[in-house]
């Protein structure tokens, strides 16, 4: 099977979720979350540096779920480049 190369558009959307997550995940352990998302610490550290920028989407949902981050938000933020909302 012969995958077709990312496109600039898809690579720069995996760079924004890289960091949205790296972002989310605040002062947390990178192994302590990819641990509650069932995902190896080196995934998580591909998907937060943009190495790995189109993960699975049960990464993204587990991950979602991990970093109690609504999907629906997750998603509206990688596809239009918006950053989280600050905390309270």
């Amino acid at each position: 099977m012969v995958r077709n190369p990312l496109t600039p558009q898809q690579i720069e959307a995996g760079r924004r979720l890289g960091a949205l997550l790296r972002e989310a995940r605040a002062d947390r352990e990178l192994a302590e979350v990819a641990h509650a998302a069932g995902i190896s610490p080196e995934t998580l550290r591909k998907i937060e540096t943009g190495r790995l920028p189109s993960p699975s989407f049960g990464a993204i949902v587990c991950l979602s779920d991990a970093l109690d981050l609504p999907l629906q938000h997750l998603a509206t933020t990688w596809r239009d480049g918006l950053r989280l909302p600050a905390a309270s």
